[in-house]
Order: structure tokens, then sequence, then C-alpha cells
């Protein structure tokens, strides 16, 4: 395996890491057995890949192929859940100000590495041509939120993506700044401003409290 590849496996991995805890925690977070929070856990880590893998085609998708993904997702998971099994007391109504921090932080980097890998895939089997632009910003877009809107779903809340924080135009500001960048600079360099930018964007947006207009 080359560096370039060594290093976006490794990318990729820190993503799945922090998806996964994302979702576990909201499963712990809601009562559910070790099944449950190991499901959550691996949806959002992996279910926008496999959503990325339908829509371009790739049979079958990446999550079958290599395991390190779903392995990774699960350890998380059993982890999180021995942690919180043994110190209950981090569940207490104390701990749920900092709960929702790093519950936002895990999502920001998970939201910003697989935004960047989705573009990235579908670029692969394009040649790196950047002829459908939509089709490039649309699969980015959807790899980093469709995890997440899959764990919401499944546990019983309204997507985190449709009323807080500017959570999809994150992704999409990441993604379009990702294929121009790809333009300009080498490609590493490229992954790592467009998935920090996503990250700053979605931590901002958090602390200062930046939502979309709605009606109430």
């Amino acid at each position: 395996m080359s560096y370039s590849g060594l290093f976006i496996f490794l990318l990729e991995i820190v993503g799945t890491i922090a998806f996964a805890s994302s979702g576990a925690m909201l499963g712990i977070r809601k009562n559910m057995d070790i099944f449950g929070v190991n499901v959550l856990g691996i949806t959002t880590a992996v279910g926008g890949g496999c959503i990325r893998d339908l829509l371009l085609g790739i049979h079958p998708p990446k999550m079958f192929q290599n395991f390190a993904y779903v392995g990774t997702a699960i350890l998380t998971s059993c982890l999180l859940f021995v942690v919180f099994f043994v110190k209950k007391e981090l569940l207490e109504s104390t701990f749920l100000e900092r709960y929702e921090r790093v519950m936002s932080a895990l999502d920001a980097v998970g939201l910003g590495i697989f935004t960047v890998m989705g573009i990235r895939t579908a670029m692969d089997l394009e040649g790196r041509h950047f002829d459908n632009l939509f089709l490039l910003v649309f699969v980015g877009v959807v790899t980093g939120i469709g995890g997440g809107m899959m764990r919401d779903v499944m546990a019983g809340e309204t997507p985190f993506v449709f009323i807080k924080h500017v959570y999809a135009c994150a992704a999409l500001i990441g993604a379009v700044l990702y294929i121009f960048l790809c333009r300009a600079v080498p490609d590493i360099g490229a992954m790592l401003v467009s998935s920090v930018a996503v990250v700053v964007v979605r931590l901002l947006a958090a602390h200062y409290r930046w939502n979309l207009p709605r009606i109430r």
C-alpha cells in the first residue's frame, strides 16, 4: 500500500470511529441493549458509504469488501457500551451538556471526512474527471449525512440534518471546496483542507446556534 493509500485508509478509519461513536452514544442514551448500540454504531459509520456505493453501482458495497470498517465500528460501539455500563453516572443530567458537545464534535469529524471520501470515490470511478459536478456534490453530501439520517430514524428521532445547525450545508460547502481545490492543489492537501472546513463550519454552527430559517 502506498503512502497516499495508507493515509486515505487511516482517514477513513478515523471517520468510521467518529461516526460509530456518535451512533453508539445515541443508542446508549436511548437505553438500547448492546445489539442495538452496535446496530446504530455500524449504521452511522457505514450507512452513508453504502448509499454512495449503491448510487455509483459499486457491487457489493465496500463495507462488504473490507471488513475493517464494520469491524472498527463494532469495536468502537462495544468499547463505549462497556465504558457507560461500568460508569453509569456518566449518563446523569450533569453530563448531558458535555454529551451534546461530544456528539457534535464526533459528527463534525465524521461528516467532514466522509463528505470528501464520497466525492473522491465518485471521481475515481470517472477517471478523475469533473464532468458531472452535480453527481460529485450529491454523492459527497449523501455520503456525509446518510449514516446520521439512518441513525436518527432508527432511534426514533427527527433527523438532525433537518433541524439543527446547518448540518447538510456544512457538507455542501466542503464538497464544493474539495472539487475546486482538486484542480489546484495535490489531492491529500485538498482532502485535509476540505474536511477541516466542514468540521469548522459545523462546530461554529453548533457553538453560535446557526440555523436555517424555519416557520415556527
